[in-house]
């Protein structure tokens, strides 16, 4: 039986033997892209995040500040993450929290796209859900935020809607039945989110976002029909999307390929590295699906 520390240097290595004219790419990376989520569920430090981008940095595209995270930080310590980001060639993210900022005023989004750019944030996110703003003016910020010499990143969600249906057979008239959950039903077109998204394409938004609520969210329930569409008319290399879990990530890579890029959580990082090679076996993934580290 083969040891652990020889079962991490197969997993780790295995990307390698890609044929000279697939091997990975090296950062910055166009496709193959892995953006993960910063560690704000668990104790957020510099040590954690100096520990994932040591051992894993070169696996590590970008970096996002999850559920506004940044917004409760002092900025000096938002700059020494970023630029300890930077120093593994890890591009930084806001993370969706720019509609708490458009509440306060026009003029404090052109002063909240200064403070990013001050700060070092390479990229800054919109969610054209919870902005809840007109195709027009979500243009008009992509614009902004590409004039301020950031990159911007809207991200979509498509969402459903339960219809509640009464109980079918005998009951007394006049009775009250309590609503079960029978069915789902599309409340957005999933082609008015491809219109809207090619044209923050066109107005210069560098990647899209495609929200995990209700399209990939568990690997037993994915919208492939969704996904395929989104992949058919925007292409893998301007899509990003989240993977709520390594058997979510699991099934786009082999489904699309190495050169899917994917959101995904800090404990995944590995297990993905190991998905995008050509060598990847059930051990690699026993392995990998047990631990944090492989030390």
């Amino acid at each position: 039986m083969a040891s652990s520390s020889s079962m991490y240097s197969y997993c780790y290595y295995g990307w390698k033997s890609f044929n000279d004219d697939e091997d990975r790419p090296e950062k910055p990376r166009r496709f193959g892209v892995t953006e993960m989520r910063s560690p704000s569920y668990s104790l957020f430090s510099q040590n954690t995040l100096q520990d994932i981008f040591e051992s894993m940095g070169q696996f590590v595209d970008g970096l996002k500040f999850s559920g506004g995270s940044h917004s409760l930080m002092p900025k000096a310590f938002i700059k020494e993450v970023i630029d300890l980001a930077h120093q593994h060639d890890v591009c930084v993210s806001t993370g969706d929290w720019e509609e708490h900022i458009l509440r306060q005023g026009p003029s404090s989004f052109n002063k909240y796209v200064e403070d990013c750019k001050q700060l070092g944030f390479d990229t800054v996110e919109l969610n054209a859900g919870s902005l809840k703003v007109p195709e027009e003016t979500l243009l008009r910020l992509i614009r902004l935020i590409k004039s301020g010499g950031l990159k911007v990143r809207p991200q979509f969600a498509v969402k459903f809607d339960t219809a509640d249906m009464p109980v079918s057979g005998d009951r007394a008239f006049g009775a009250y039945i309590a609503p079960v959950q029978q069915n789902s039903e599309f409340i957005e077109d999933v082609n008015l989110l491809i219109r809207r998204a090619e044209r923050c394409l066109e107005a210069g938004a560098d990647m899209i976002m495609i929200d995990a609520d209700d399209v990939c969210k568990y690997a037993d329930s994915l919208r492939t029909d969704i996904i395929a569409k989104i992949v058919g008319r925007l292409g893998l290399e301007k899509i990003m999307f989240e993977a709520s879990n390594s058997k979510t990530s699991e099934w786009f890579v082999r489904r699309y390929g190495p050169k899917v890029n994917l959101f995904i959580d800090p404990s995944d990082v590995m297990k993905l590295e190991c998905l995008r090679g050509h060598n990847f076996s059930k051990n690699c993934a026993s392995l990998l699906n047990t631990s944090y580290y492989l030390l």
